[in-house]
C-alpha cells in the first residue's frame, strides 16, 4: 500500500492580519508548509497534495519546483470538504495521511508511529493531552477506554468540555474508507460545517480508531496569530539548541541563538550570543563564534576565531583562521589554513593563501593572493573598470604598504615589495619593489586660510 499525504493548507489566517496565506509566514527561515512537507517527505511518500484556497496562486508558486500536486477548495467549508477536494488526485488504495500547512513543527517519528497504529479498516489518530484544551475537539471514549466520537468546543456539553484529550487533527486512514465515510458526513453542527472529525464515530463502529500521541505537545501547536508564530519559532530555536548541545556545542545563551536552515558542529565548538545561521552551515572542532555574527551557506574548519560582528557568506575558511571582528567575507572566497582577515576587511571571489594577513581597513575583490603576503590597512583591489571585473594576482610572500591601490588585471611577483601609498597599474615582477608616489613638497611660511567673520558667527562667540 503507497502513502499518499494531503496537507490541508487553504484557510486565509485572519488573526494573521497579512495578504500573504497563513501557511506561507515563516520559522526559522522557511514557510510553515514548507517544514510540513519536509517532514512528511521523509516517510517516501508516493504522493503529496496540498489543499489550497486563499490566495492559492502563492501557495503553487511556494511549491512549483517540488513534486506536490494542488488540489484546490475555493470555499472554505471546514475540515472534511477540504480532504474531499483532494480525494480525486489520491491513488486508489493508498493510505491517506491527514497533515495541516500551520502544524510546523510535527515530527517524522511520530507521524511513522501513527501510520504503523493505523487499523486496516479503521483510522489512526493523533491525540495530546493539554492543560487547557480550550478550542480544541474533546475525544470521546467509553468505559472499555476505545474512542467512539470527536465532539468540536462549540457543540461539546459542560461534561465533554472538562476533558483534556483533545484531537490534533492529524490521522491516517486508507483512501477506501475515507471516501465512503466524507460521503456519509453532514453540516448540521453550530459552525455549519464538514467536520472530518464526524469520521470517526464512524470508524469506531467498523475498523475501530487507535490513538497514538507525539513526544512533545509542541509537535502539534497550530499557529493562528504571529503572536503563536513567535512562540513556536523559539520553540524550534530551543530544539536546535539542545540538540546542539547535546552534540558537544556551548552556547553561551540558547535563547540568543536562531538556525535558518542546517547547522553542523563538530565539538568544542563555542558560540557566543546572537548568533544568525542560513542555509547549509558547517563549522569544524574547537571553533570560537564571537557575538552577534552572521554566517550563510559557508564551511568554517576547526581551531577558527569568528571575531564579533562579522558578516560570512558563501564562503571557505579552513582551520586556524581569524576573521574579524567587523569583516565581511562575501561569496567565492577561500582562505587557506592560519589566513588572517582583520577588522573592517571585505573578501570577494577571492582564494588567500596559508598564514596571509589582510589586517584593517581593506577591500580585496576578484583576487588570488598566496601565501605569507602581508596586505597593509587600506589596501584596495580595483577590480571593476565599470562595465568588467579583473583578476589580480599576488604571489607568495609579497608585502602590499598601506593604502594601496592594485589596478586589475594586475599581478605582484613573487616576494615583491609595493610601497604604501602606491598605485600599481603595471605587473611587479618577482623580488621588485614597486612605489609612486608624488614628491613631497615643503613650502615654508605658509599661512593657513582663516574663517571669514559674519555676524552669525560673532553672534557664536558671545
Amino acid at each position: 500500500m503507497g502513502l499518499s499525504v494531503v496537507i490541508l493548507a487553504a484557510g486565509k489566517g485572519t488573526r494573521m492580519q497579512s495578504n500573504m496565506p497563513k501557511v506561507l509566514h515563516k520559522i526559522a527561515g522557511k514557510s510553515m508548509l514548507q517544514h510540513v512537507i519536509d517532514a512528511a517527505q521523509q516517510l517516501q511518500p508516493e504522493q503529496m497534495i496540498v489543499v489550497a484556497g486563499h490566495e492559492i496562486d502563492q501557495v503553487k508558486a511556494s511549491v512549483a519546483e517540488q513534486e506536490v500536486l494542488i488540489a484546490e477548495q475555493a470555499q472554505q467549508l471546514g475540515t472534511g470538504h477540504a480532504v474531499d477536494q483532494a480525494l480525486p488526485l489520491v491513488t486508489e488504495g493508498n493510505q491517506v495521511l491527514v497533515l495541516y500547512g500551520d502544524v510546523p513543527l510535527i515530527q517524522k517519528e511520530t507521524l511513522k508511529q501513527l501510520i504503523d497504529a493505523q487499523p486496516k479498516d479503521g483510522i489512526g489518530l493523533l491525540t495530546v493531552k493539554l492543560k487547557d484544551p480550550s478550542g480544541y475537539g474533546r475525544i470521546i471514549r467509553n468505559g472499555e477506554g476505545r474512542i467512539t466520537a470527536i465532539v468540536e468546543q462549540k457543540d461539546a456539553s459542560m461534561e465533554q468540555l472538562a476533558i483534556n484529550e483533545v484531537n490534533t487533527g492529524i490521522l491516517a486512514v486508507g483512501s477506501h474508507k475515507l471516501k465512503q465515510w466524507l460521503n456519509n458526513i453532514d453540516n448540521n453542527n453550530a459552525q455549519g460545517e464538514y467536520y472530518l472529525t464526524d469520521t470517526i464515530a464512524m470508524a469506531a463502529n467498523e475498523g475501530g480508531v487507535r490513538a497514538c500521541h507525539p513526544a512533545s505537545p509542541i509537535e502539534v501547536e497550530g499557529v493562528n496569530s504571529r503572536v503563536q508564530l513567535a512562540q513556536l519559532e523559539r520553540a524550534f530555536q530551543k530544539q536546535q539548541a539542545e540538540k546542539l548541545m547535546s552534540e558537544g556545542v556551548t552556547l553561551i545563551d540558547p535563547a540568543r541563538f536562531d538556525v535558518r536552515g542546517s547547522l553542523s558542529c563538530a565539538t568544542d565548538v563555542v558560540i557566543d550570543v546572537n548568533l544568525i545561521t542560513e542555509g547549509e552551515v558547517s563549522i569544524g572542532r574547537g571553533t570560537h563564534i564571537g557575538a552577534n555574527c552572521i554566517i550563510i551557506n559557508s564551511k568554517i574548519g576547526a581551531n577558527c576565531v569568528i571575531k564579533p560582528n562579522s558578516i560570512i557568506e558563501g564562503a571557505v575558511i579552513e582551520s586556524e583562521c581569524s576573521v574579524g571582528p567587523f569583516a565581511r567575507i562575501r561569496p567565492g572566497t577561500q582562505l587557506a589554513q592560519g589566513a588572517f582577515i582583520g577588522n573592517f576587511v571585505e573578501t570577494k571571489n577571492t582564494v588567500i593563501g596559508q598564514g596571509s594577513k589582510a589586517s584593517h581597513l581593506s577591500y580585496i575583490g576578484d583576487a588570488e593572493i598566496g601565501s605569507g603576503v602581508n596586505i597593509g590597512a587600506g589596501v584596495i583591489t580595483c577590480n571593476y573598470d565599470g562595465a568588467n571585473k579583473h583578476k589580480t594576482t599576488v604571489e607568495d610572500n609579497v608585502f602590499i604598504g598601506s593604502d594601496s591601490q592594485l589596478v586589475a588585471p594586475v599581478t605582484i611577483g613573487k616576494g615583491a615589495t609595493v610601497g604604501a601609498g602606491t598605485t600599481v597599474t603595471k605587473d611587479v615582477t618577482p623580488g621588485e619593489l614597486c612605489i609612486s608616489r608624488v614628491a613631497q613638497k615643503h613650502i615654508e611660511g605658509w599661512q593657513r586660510p582663516v574663517k571669514k567673520q559674519t555676524k552669525n558667527n560673532l553672534e557664536d562667540k558671545k
